[in-house]
């Protein structure tokens, strides 16, 4: 095995996502399931996503789907990929990472993000807007000093106050700068996107500051990553994902995951197949030594401490295969 493999923390982050004729419910029973066979595979962290009224997504409350994770498992480090700040109020959001600290103790991250809601009626239905993104540096600063004691209010949150919860900037546009200036670890992604990833990377380590957070840059790569065993049953494993995406590109909507043998099937319009095409391309698939190869040369090329797999599929065994592959990589066992 490779030594910069070797050295690599390997996380998931599972977005709860819905497949055709499944129900929401089974697909968060789904996310709780894959934790605990993550764990025993292996992996480092275990993280839920934030969407809100996204028919393909049930994972819409990521601390109460984090408390069921932590629940579930026992060792994995359990957290959010991420809370997204600009739609909640910063001392809602350290009382509820505190509640989770106090039952998992040494066992919860912070994941923050800055987007909004993915329409404009989702906006006005959590009475937000684009704009909220723009002040993300002063809410994470107000959030982080919840847990510090540090509040200009007077206020003091409880339980947060005095806990430490990892916090870890999800960097997408500003997000690195951000990051940087807070002395905080950093995700960053896609793994399609390597320049614009290298980018972000570089701006990171640049401009970070140590913090009472992290004394040096963290970064965190992020993306789908596909193991079978063959290279065409891990292009299939992306059809689903590439599906929806190619869908909500063409018709404004996100939804469930459908089968591969479906979609396969599908007659698809020239914009539709473009958009198809490109959801397939760029993502880490194939082999375990197809797939060791690119893992290594991505690692080198951003000197990144850990990696992130988000891959979602239709087919819930071959996806729980191609993370059992993927740790026979990093454990060496491949």
């Amino acid at each position: 095995m490779s030594s910069v493999i070797a050295q690599t923390r390997f996380s998931v982050l599972d977005r709860s996502r819905i497949r055709e004729g499944h129900a929401n419910a089974e697909a968060l029973r789904d996310t709780v399931r894959l934790a605990r066979e993550v764990e025993g595979l292996g992996y480092h962290r275990f993280w839920v996503s934030e969407h809100h009224g996204v028919p393909g997504v049930a994972g819409s409350a990521p601390t109460v789907l984090a408390a069921a994770v932590a629940g579930a498992t026992r060792t994995i480090r359990v957290g959010t990929g991420g809370v997204m700040l600009p739609n909640h109020r910063p001392l809602v959001v350290a009382e509820q990472f505190g509640v989770l600290e106090s039952l998992f103790p040494g066992r919860i991250d912070m994941g923050l993000g800055r987007s909004v809601g993915f329409t404009e009626g989702v906006r006005r239905a959590l009475g937000r807007d684009k704009e909220d993104a723009e002040d993300f540096a002063g809410q994470l600063g107000e959030l982080l000093g919840w847990f510090t004691g540090t509040s200009p209010t007077g206020v003091h949150a409880r339980p947060a106050e005095g806990l430490t919860v990892p916090p870890f900037v999800l960097a997408m546009g500003e997000g690195a700068a951000i990051a940087a200036r807070a002395g905080l670890p950093m995700v960053i992604g896609d793994l399609r996107n390597r320049e614009k990833m290298l980018r972000g990377i570089d701006h990171y380590r640049a401009r970070f500051r140590p913090s009472a957070w992290a004394e040096e840059p963290y970064v965190v790569i992020s993306g789908t990553i596909a193991v079978a065993a063959t290279p065409w049953e891990a292009r299939r494993l992306l059809v689903p994902e590439a599906w929806s995406m190619a869908y909500s590109r063409t018709h404004g909507t996100f939804p469930p995951l459908a089968p591969a043998e479906r979609v396969e099937a599908l007659t698809m319009t020239a914009k539709e197949r473009g958009f198809y095409e490109t959801g397939l391309a760029g993502h880490i698939a194939g082999t375990e030594e197809q797939v060791a190869h690119e893992l290594e040369t991505v690692l080198k090329e951003t000197g990144a401490q850990e990696v992130l797999v988000t891959t979602s599929t239709y087919d819930r065994t071959a996806l729980v295969d191609s993370y059992r592959r993927l740790a026979g990589i990093f454990a060496g066992r491949s």
